[in-house]
């Protein structure tokens, strides 16, 4: 079987204990060969310590990690063909960029006339061969974080493991790095593994994305399964902003049994009671109106108690605007109701 045809990465039963904590608790998971994959998830969720069990930085407790199908849970860092990219760029100021790039070619005795053409290549790659002179003081933060990804990808690692590397940036900065990134990734083939706890940065990025939760994966797939059909109460919470209804208010307003969630972009406001096939709508009275630019969101109380949000385009097909304490029908399509499974269900 060709690398190509191996997964990447794949963890098998991989455990890590801090004492009587579990940080990692028995993931499995396979990362196919030039994939964007993220692993995302609120601090304390077992991501990053998932990023440095595969890096080497850390020892499982228990459990596999094999790197195109070769076994290297017991090797060290320096003997795993993978590279990582931090959110402190490490940067050696007193070197120019073409030297930091070039760096790593140093340190495994290439000769400095392939070291050049290889780091000019890769500094080409992120669009910085004109900046190859200039010392890291002299760029924005946007083209040190490129220098780094350069400096990472040059030694021709088979995995790029990348620890929120864009969370030092400001946000137009981040996405339009978010954009480059992406590119940079499809023009090399190399499998990237992303930690973040932003996901919207991860819905951007990704191929495929994990969930973490409490050491463990609580949900995984495409950006679209997880944002159109979170299976949990959390994934609908942390994956985007989601309107949840517990099992009372399900069976109430929707008419089913469980735990069930409606994303705000998907409800409507309206002067009357919905009509059409397969519509509900609920009676409310509006609380709050919030300008985002791009949209409206407003804040209704229903009658039946719970608040929700309703996300409203910004353009001439909206509603009019509608003001504190106007009376209001939120309205809904059945298919948009997403029902919601407890782990282990």
């Amino acid at each position: 079987m060709t690398d190509q045809q191996q997964p990447a990465i794949r963890l098998t039963g991989l455990t890590k204990e801090f004492g009587a904590v579990s940080a990692v608790d028995h993931v499995d998971l396979e990362i196919a060969a030039g994939e964007f994959f993220s692993m995302l998830g609120p601090s304390g969720s077992g991501k990053t310590t998932v990023l440095r069990l595969i890096a080497g930085f850390e020892q499982p407790t228990s459990g596999t990690i094999e790197l195109f199908g070769q076994d290297v849970t017991a090797k060290a860092p320096f003997d795993r063909d993978v590279n990582t990219v931090f959110q402190d760029y490490a940067l050696f100021p007193h070197m120019t960029v073409l030297d930091n790039v070039a760096y790593g070619l140093r340190v495994r005795g290439i000769k400095r006339a392939e070291r050049r053409e290889r780091a000019m290549k890769a500094l080409a790659a992120v669009r910085l061969e004109q900046f190859a002179a200039r010392k890291p003081s002299q760029l924005s933060g946007g083209q040190r974080q490129r220098v780094a990804l350069a400096r990472a990808t040059v030694v021709e690692p088979k995995v790029l493991l990348l620890d929120e590397p864009l969370g030092a940036l400001d946000l137009k900065l981040r996405e339009q790095m978010q954009v480059e990134l992406k590119q940079i990734q499809r023009d090399l083939g190399i499998t990237f593994i992303f930690v973040t706890h932003d996901q919207e940065e991860a819905l951007t990025l990704s191929d495929r994305i994990a969930v973490f939760h409490d050491g463990r994966i609580e949900q995984l797939g495409s950006p679209q399964d997880l944002y159109e059909r979170p299976a949990s109460r959390f994934v609908a919470d942390f994956v985007g902003t989601s309107n949840l209804f517990d099992a009372d208010r399900s069976a109430a307003l929707i008419g089913r049994a469980g735990e069930h969630s409606i994303r705000p972009e998907k409800l409507t406001l309206a002067d009357a009671a919905a009509t059409g096939a397969g519509e509900r709508s609920a009676p409310g009275t509006v609380v709050e109106s919030i300008y985002v630019g791009s949209g409206i969101r407003r804040v209704v109380d229903l009658d039946e108690g719970p608040r929700v949000t309703v996300l409203e385009r910004n353009d001439r097909s909206r509603r009019g605007d509608s003001d504190r304490g106007d009376r209001v029908h939120v309205t809904w399509h059945d298919e948009d109701v997403v029902a919601l499974v407890p782990p282990g269900a």
